[in-house]
């Protein structure tokens, strides 16, 4: 049970191999990172030694122009080693890939974030906040930007800013007083009123250390301001986002693993065989495996429909489905993987425990599984209308 069926090309074999290869590096990050909270900034330097973080700039900007199904069986492969990692690297993965797809901002302001990107620069979108919660849900922020005599000043504080301690841009959601929208502002880490809050005390995730961005009176030219929204942003596909629920199938994938081994060489003094030879546990194999499966079919499926332009346009809320399936369907995994063990994946030295943790985050990932429950919804009573 594993991607290869979904290896197609050798620029794919070429970045799977290397990631593997570079898988038990990753992992000795894991147990640490996540006992002490602490980010594991030696696997993101190590992504940025090997180009991995360039991967998604367009070949004229310097990168390999990868494409969604590409970044989905890359962060599928790197969740299965470390999955703060893999999670923290995605948002930055998945947000260039978006900006450079769209190219809202100028083609000065890409070509400079790229060449910064080229020399190892790391951004994600800084959009939560304590009293509006996820963006997607419509709040509208309570960070300012006010026009000043020598361009604009912002002030506020970010929540869940994934990556904190290794960023060195943040995309800032604001509240453009003077233009009554939504704005994003490229700020740079070394700002004058930029600073981090450590609030991440969470049981899930941990190494992600999504703390609490702080800006006080941070100043910011006209050029910085690299979006304003015309329209909420939830309506529109991003197929990017898909870093989330390969991330979460990497982490079931790792846990299927670990639980079919564990099956198969332990032998209690009760048996003739290993546990693996039990109807039972037999059973849990199966369907830990018919949820991979479905669940990795689907999301490659729609990845590879995003990736065609004239199948694109047909898409409508398959995007958030195959989030909500394949996140659901791993935290299934692991909790088959915990039964097969036992007792014995409950102990802090066992991965199964921190993987049945960090599945869970995916719950609260967007899209979340109410909102796109609900969209299906109202598609399905529009259709009728």
């Amino acid at each position: 049970m594993s991607t290869e069926l979904f290896i197609t090309t050798d620029f794919q074999r070429r970045w799977v191999n290397e990631l593997t290869e570079a898988g038990p590096f990753f992992s000795s990050y894991s147990e640490p990172s996540d006992t002490l909270s602490k980010f594991p900034k030696e696997n993101i330097q190590k992504l940025v030694d090997i180009g991995y973080t360039t991967l998604t700039l367009p070949k004229e900007f310097g990168g390999s122009g990868i494409s969604v199904s590409d970044m989905v069986l890359f962060q599928e492969t790197l969740a299965r080693f470390d999955s703060a990692t893999a999670l923290a690297i995605g948002w930055h993965q998945g947000v260039v890939g978006e900006l450079f797809e769209n190219r809202k901002w100028t083609e000065e302001q890409l070509k400079q974030f790229s060449e910064a990107i080229q020399q190892g620069a790391l951004v994600n979108r800084s959009v939560t906040e304590a009293q509006t919660g996820s963006p997607t849900r419509g709040g509208r922020p309570q960070t300012t930007a006010t026009r000043s005599a020598d361009g604009w000043v912002i002030s506020g504080e970010k929540t869940f800013t994934t990556m904190a301690p290794a960023l060195t841009h943040f995309l800032v959601s604001v509240w453009i007083e003077e233009k009554q929208k939504v704005g994003f502002f490229l700020i740079p880490r070394e700002s004058v009123g930029l600073s981090i809050k450590e609030t991440w005390h969470t049981i899930s995730m941990r190494g992600t250390e999504s703390q609490t961005l702080v800006l006080e009176q941070v100043k910011a030219t006209e050029e910085q301001l690299v979006e304003v929204n015309e329209a909420p942003r939830g309506n529109k596909q991003n197929g990017w986002l898909l870093h989330i629920p390969a991330c979460y199938l990497g982490i079931a994938q790792a846990a299927r693993d670990y639980a079919v081994h564990f099956a198969a060489t332990y032998q209690p003094n009760s048996l003739n065989e290993p546990i693996a030879s039990l109807f039972s546990i037999q059973t849990q194999i199966g369907k830990m495996d018919l949820e991979l499966i479905k669940a990795r079919h689907l999301l490659y499926d729609i990845a590879g429909i995003y990736d065609d332009p004239a199948r694109r346009i047909h898409l409508q809320n398959e995007l958030g489905v195959a989030k909500s399936i394949v996140t659901n369907s791993a935290i299934e995994i692991v909790n088959l993987a915990m039964r097969i063990v036992g007792a014995k994946s409950l102990e802090l030295s066992n991965p199964l425990q921190r993987y049945y943790r960090d599945v869970r985050a995916g719950l609260h990932n967007p899209p979340m599984d109410d909102m796109t429950i609900t969209k299906l919804a109202h598609a399905a009573i529009s259709e009728q209308q």
